[in-house]
């Protein structure tokens, strides 16, 4: 079974990533882009907004779509998830929902983090940072 989801790519004026720590599977333990399922009838951008709000406590532009992952979940699921770029556009960052810390990484930061599995290769692929920050 498919399951669509979102993520958000949300970037500050300082260059620094926002991710969050997972607080329940899958990926417990581990930073990740904020985001979750989109509900039916919802659409993509709805569905991060009030994601990112949920988990972060922060109100987002959603921009351009950044790109495409499939994640493997439990039970045969198959996470399709698709990642857009997101400004902040409000609020206070607070870990919430299923976030168990929520926090801004300048580039150099990602290699030495706990990340979700193909994070970093993902993000470097897409450009959203470089590929001088895998170490």
């Amino acid at each position: 079974m498919r399951v669509r989801c979102v993520g958000g790519i949300v970037v500050d004026g300082a260059e620094r990533l926002l991710l969050i720590l997972r607080g329940h599977p899958p990926g417990e333990g581990l930073w990740s882009l904020p985001g979750g399922r989109v509900e039916p009838g919802e659409s993509d951008a709805a569905a991060l907004e009030r994601e990112l709000l949920e988990e972060t406590g922060l109100r987002v532009r959603v921009g351009d779509l950044a790109g495409t992952v499939e994640r493997p979940g439990p039970a045969g699921v198959l996470y399709e998830i698709h990642d857009y770029f997101a400004t902040p556009a409000g609020g206070t960052p607070r870990p919430g929902d299923d976030a168990a810390d929520v926090g801004w990484f300048g580039p150099g930061d990602l290699a030495r983090l706990p990340l979700t599995s193909g994070l970093l290769e993902t993000l470097i692929a897409w450009h959203v940072v470089d590929a001088g920050v895998s170490g």
